[in-house]
C-alpha cells in the first residue's frame, strides 16, 4: 500500500460535461422499467448493495491501517451522493479486529451470517485474513482486493472467490532485488523480514536476483518490539545494505535500533512500512521525542504503485482531496485514506461491470473477463482473468527525499516466479471528470 509520484493526465472540458451528464443518472445509471431493480442475491435490495471489511482499528497495527476503510466509505459515500451504482447505494459496514485473527474469525463471521454482506471488500492482513480464507470461499462470498500483497490470494483453483488488489511482495521483492543487482552489484545484503508470507514471499522475489549477494536473512515476530538481536546480527554479518520487507512499526524500531548501535546501511523498504508521515509519527513515539520526524528517512529506498499525497497537483489527487473534503471524517488526506479510495474505486467498477442485477456469481465472473482492462489511479494494470487473481502486476523504484520521493528508474512490471521484468509505458491517464467511472456490464 501507499505513497506517490507520478502525473496523470487531466480530461478536457468536454469530457467533463460529458461524464456530469452521465452521473446524473448514477454510476452506470439506474435501471429502467422492466430491467429489475429488485434483490438478485444475498445483501442485495432494490435501493442497496452491503459491503464488509475487517480492519485494525485499534491495537499495534492501527496507526495507519485503520485510516484506510474511512477513505473508502469516504469514496462510497461520494459515489452515493452522485446516484450510486445502477441506482443502489453502496453500504459499507466495517468491523474492528485488532489485528488479532481469532477476532477477525468472529467479525468475518457477523458480516456474513448477521449483516448478510455481499462481499468482503478489502480485508487487512495477511495472518488475519488468512484465518477467514477457506469461511469466505466456502460460504460463496466474493472476497475482493484483500489488503495484502501475499500470494494466497491468487489461488482461483482453491479460492475461486479471492481476488489480491496490491502489487504482491514477490513481484515487489524481484523488481527490488533487480535494482540492487544492477546499481549495487558489489553490496553484502541483509534482509529484515516479517516472520510469516510477508517477509516469506518478499525474500522469494529478492533472492531470484541477489541470492548471491544476501549474507543474513533475520525475521522478526510481529508483537514483539525488540529486534535488537535482529539488527545487530545484520551489522554483523557485514550487511551495507538491508531490504525490509516489514509494517510501519518495524520501520520505526529497526531506524531506532540501528542508531543505537551506530549501524548505516542502505536501506531499502517495501512499500508496506516506508510512509514518511506514519513512520515519522512512530519515530517520535518509540524514542520519546528524541526524534521528532521522518528526517532518518531521507535516502531510503523504497517503491510506489500510486500517486499520493506528496503530489498534490497529481489529478488523482486532486480527486480524492474533493473527495475527502465533502465526505471524510475528522483528520487530513492520508496515503492510506488513498488507498482506501483507490480500492472503492476498483470496487466499483467491479460491480459496474457486474451489471444491473448484480450477483455474487456475476461479479467474480465480470472481475475474470474484464478485470484486466479495468484502469485506475495505479501505475500498472491488474493481471485478472480466469486464470489469475493477482491484483496489480509491478512498482517504480524511488527514493525518499524530504517530503517527497524521487524516481529512481521506470515504472516496471512482472509476473511471479521466471516472469521477465519488463517497462510500463501505457500513459498514465487521470480520472473521469466526475470522478466516477463508467464500466460496460459484462454481457
Amino acid at each position: 500500500m501507499r505513497r506517490p509520484g507520478h502525473r496523470g493526465l487531466a480530461t478536457g472540458a468536454l469530457a467533463a460535461i460529458a461524464a456530469l451528464l452521465i452521473s446524473s443518472c448514477g454510476a452506470g445509471g439506474r435501471p429502467e422499467e422492466g430491467e429489475g431493480g429488485g434483490a438478485s442475491d444475498v445483501g442485495v435490495t432494490a435501493e442497496s448493495v452491503k459491503v464488509g471489511g475487517h480492519f485494525p482499528l485499534t491495537g499495534v497495527a492501527a496507526p495507519g491501517y485503520s485510516e484506510i476503510p474511512t477513505g473508502a466509505k469516504a469514496y462510497f459515500d461520494y459515489v452515493n451522493a452522485n446516484g450510486g451504482v445502477h441506482g443502489r447505494t453502496i453500504d459499507y459496514v466495517y468491523r474492528d479486529d485488532a489485528y488479532n485473527p481469532t477476532n477477525t474469525s468472529q467479525v468475518v463471521n457477523e458480516l456474513v451470517l448477521q449483516d448478510e454482506i455481499f462481499a468482503m471488500v478489502g480485508g487487512l492482513g495477511t495472518p488475519t485474513h488468512s484465518a477467514v480464507l477457506d469461511f469466505l470461499n466456502g460460504e460463496g462470498v466474493p472476497d475482493l482486493f484483500v489488503s495484502s500483497g501475499s500470494l494466497l490470494w491468487n489461488q482461483p483453483g482453491k479460492n475461486p472467490q479471492t481476488f489480491g488488489w496490491q502489487p504482491d511482495y514477490e513481484v515487489e521483492g524481484k523488481i527490488i532485488g533487480q535494482y540492487v543487482k544492477q546499481h549495487l552489484p558489489d553490496a553484502k545484503v541483509g534482509l529484515f523480514l516479517q516472520d510469516d508470507d510477508f517477509g516469506d514471499d518478499g525474500e522469494k522475489g529478492a533472492r531470484a536476483y541477489i541470492g548471491d549477494q544476501i549474507v543474513a536473512a533475520e525475521r522478526y515476530a510481529p508483537g514483539n518490539t525488540d529486534v535488537a538481536p535482529q539488527i545487530a546480527a545484520l551489522q554483523a554479518a557485514g550487511a551495507d545494505v538491508v531490504i525490509g520487507f516489514n509494517v510501519p512499526s518495524y520501520t520505526a524500531l529497526s531506524q531506532l535500533t540501528a542508531m543505537r548501535l551506530n549501524y548505516r546501511p542502505q536501506w531499502i523498504y517495501s512499500n508496506v512500512g516506508s510512509d514518511p508521515a506514519l513512520v515519522g509519527s512512530l519515530l517520535s513515539r518509540f524514542s520519546e521525542g528524541k526524534v521528532t520526524d521522518a528526517a532518518m528517512l531521507e535516502g531510503v529506498i523504497t517503491t510506489e504503485y500510486l500517486p499520493g499525497v506528496d503530489a498534490p497537483d497529481n489529478p488523482w489527487t486532486r480527486l480524492w482531496q474533493r473527495v475527502w473534503d465533502a465526505h471524510g471524517g475528522r483528520g487530513e488526506l492520508t496515503n492510506y485514506r488513498i488507498y482506501g479510495m483507490a480500492q472503492a474505486y476498483t470496487f466499483v467498477q467491479a460491480l459496474q461491470a457486474a451489471g444491473p442485477e448484480p450477483t455474487r456469481e456475476g461479479i467474480v465472473r465480470a472481475l475474470e473477463e474484464v478485470g484486466g482492462e479495468l484502469r485506475g489511479p495505479a501505475f500498472v494494470p491488474y493481471r485478472y482473468s480466469a486464470d489469475s487473481h493477482a491484483g496489480l502486476g509491478g512498482v517504480k523504484v524511488v527514493r525518499i527525499a524530504g517530503d517527497a520521493t524521487e524516481d529512481l528508474g521506470p515504472v516496471l512490471v512482472t509476473g511471479n516466479g521466471d516472469t521477465e521484468i519488463t517497462e510500463y509505458t501505457e500513459q498514465h491517464a487521470g480520472p473521469p471528470a466526475n470522478g466516477i467511472p463508467n464500466v460496460e456490464p459484462v454481457s
